[in-house]
C-alpha cells in the first residue's frame, strides 16, 4: 500500500472515530433516575400528543414538545428547532413519551442529528411513572409555571 494511500485511510479513520465520539450518549434510564435528573435541572421533553398530555396528566416541569402527530406524522426539523430552545446542544435532556418507544426513536434522531449532550430516555415513559406512584400535574397546572414550553399547541 502507498505511503499517501495509508495516510489517506488513516485520516478517513480518525475522522470516522471522532464523529462516532462527538455523538449524544443516549441511556435509558429508570423513573427513580428520572427523579434525580429532575432535582438536577435536567430539562424533560415529553412528546406525546395534547391528547394524551390531557388523558394522562405530565411529570410537573416537562417542556411540552409533541413529535409525531396522532396519524404518526413528524416534523423533526421543527421539533429539534424547540428541543435547542429548551436544551441547547452539549446540555443533558430527558425524554419521556407513553411507553419509552417513541422517545427512545426520538433520542436516536438527535443522536444521528448531532446533539452532543447526553439524552436519557425514560424506559417505561409515563406509563411506569404512574404506575409506581409518581405524581403527574395537569397541563394547565403545568403551564402555569415561568418558562414552560407547549409546541405546538396545548
Amino acid at each position: 500500500m502507498h505511503t499517501k494511500t495509508r495516510y489517506t485511510l488513516a485520516a478517513a479513520v480518525l475522522l470516522g472515530l471522532s464523529v462516532t465520539l462527538a455523538r449524544a450518549e443516549v441511556v435509558e434510564i429508570s423513573s427513580e433516575q428520572l427523579k434525580a435528573l429532575i432535582k438536577q435541572g435536567t430539562p424533560v421533553v415529553d412528546l406525546r400528543t395534547a391528547g394524551e398530555w390531557r388523558e394522562t396528566g405530565v411529570v410537573k416541569g416537562s417542556q411540552l414538545i409533541t413529535l409525531f402527530d396522532e396519524q404518526g406524522r413528524a416534523d423533526a426539523a421543527a421539533w429539534a428547532r424547540q428541543i435547542d430552545k429548551v436544551a441547547p446542544a452539549g446540555k443533558p435532556l430527558v425524554l419521556i413519551c407513553r411507553s419509552g418507544n417513541r422517545s427512545g426513536v426520538a433520542a436516536q434522531m438527535l443522536d444521528k442529528a448531532g446533539y452532543k449532550g447526553p439524552i436519557y430516555n425514560v424506559k417505561a415513559g409515563i406509563s411506569g411513572w404512574i404506575r409506581e406512584g409518581e405524581a403527574v400535574v395537569s397541563v394547565q397546572e403545568n403551564l402555569k409555571q415561568a418558562g414552560i414550553a407547549c409546541f405546538p399547541a396545548c
